[in-house]
């Protein structure tokens, strides 16, 4: 009987890795039979990374923001330089910027120790991992679709032209969401993911100084901690409490008060003041919104089925 039963439960994993290797479409619960302890193991290394670091949940965010923008929610991101991979790393939104690449790796050798293989994706790895990050941070949760394969190749130039810098004005910006499929709400919304982190001085420098739209009290305060040349990465918060999720970003855009350029283009007399004022008005709302917006963000081009790869190691290419 107990090898029947051993037989059977070894035919029914097979049967779901089987599954899992031809399913063209993400699902919450696509790790649910090959390894249940996937999620909830992501869930407390994050977890801990950002007890031992508030701004690293930030940087877990963005990171999958980065890798969306880039070809689809694959984890180029991730990739090493190589003599063939030309890694997004060093484009000039993530140079000496992006961060949590230390977390990804530990996150990945835990999940692969539990489920016994390399059956988690990269790719999918860094979805959760900022969804964990945001309700570590007081935010909302979300089931986020799963079954995302790792990508071979990484693209630098991509980088630099699809993510979003800092000094994008509002029609620019909604023409760069809508490029990825995503509309004014979108934009808003996971703008709103400002609510958590900081900027470097030599993204907001020249709104400090030149910019006629920001609060003179606000202006004097950043001003003492980025000066006109030097301290390119001293940092600033994005809003008031940089480790909580809620929705002071929208009320200090509303006073003229948001550090980053593209930040104060969403309230500055265009299309999306409504969405802001409403924002800043109702953090359930916008929670909603956000939760809607990241999981769409969430659904740009992933590999499925036989594309890609799950790499063994999050840096490079099997």
């Amino acid at each position: 009987m107990a090898s029947n039963s051993f037989i059977f439960l070894h035919v029914l994993v097979m049967f779901s890795l089987a599954s899992i290797a031809l399913s063209d479409s993400l699902s919450p619960s696509f790790y649910n039979h090959v390894c249940p302890q996937a999620l909830p193991t992501i869930k407390r290394v994050v977890e801990d990374a950002v007890r031992k670091e508030r701004r690293m949940g930030a940087s877990l965010l963005r990171l999958h923001f980065h890798d969306c923008f880039v070809n689809g929610c694959d984890a180029s991101i991730l990739l090493d330089k190589t003599a063939t991979i030309d890694s997004e790393k060093t484009a000039i939104p993530n140079n000496n910027s992006i961060r949590g690449f230390d977390v990804i790796d530990k996150i990945k050798s835990e999940v692969d120790k539990y489920c016994g293989r390399s059956i988690v994706s990269c790719a999918d790895i860094v979805a959760v991992a900022a969804r964990d990050s945001v309700v570590a941070l007081g935010g909302p949760t979300w089931e986020v679709p799963l079954g995302r394969r790792d990508s071979t190749t990484a693209s630098r130039t991509t980088a630099n032209n699809d993510i979003p810098p800092p000094f994008l004005d509002l029609p620019a910006l909604i023409n760069n969401f809508k490029k990825q499929g995503l509309d004014e709400k979108d934009l808003v919304a996971l703008s709103g993911g400002h609510t958590l982190g900081f900027a470097q001085c030599f993204t907001f420098r020249n709104r400090i100084y030149n910019e006629t739209n920001i609060d003179p009290t606000f202006r004097r305060q950043r001003q003492a901690n980025c000066p006109r040349s030097g301290g390119d990465s001293n940092l600033a918060p994005l809003d008031p409490t940089p480790a909580l999720f809620d929705s002071k970003y929208f009320s200090d855009l509303r006073s003229k008060k948001g550090l980053l350029h593209s930040d104060q283009a969403l309230f500055s007399g265009g299309k999306t003041d409504d969405l802001v004022e409403k924002y800043s008005k109702n953090l359930r709302m916008f929670s909603k919104d956000f939760v809607e917006s990241m999981i769409k963000m969430g659904n740009i081009k992933p590999l499925t089925g036989k594309q890609g790869q799950i790499r063994v190691n999050c840096r490079k290419v099997n």
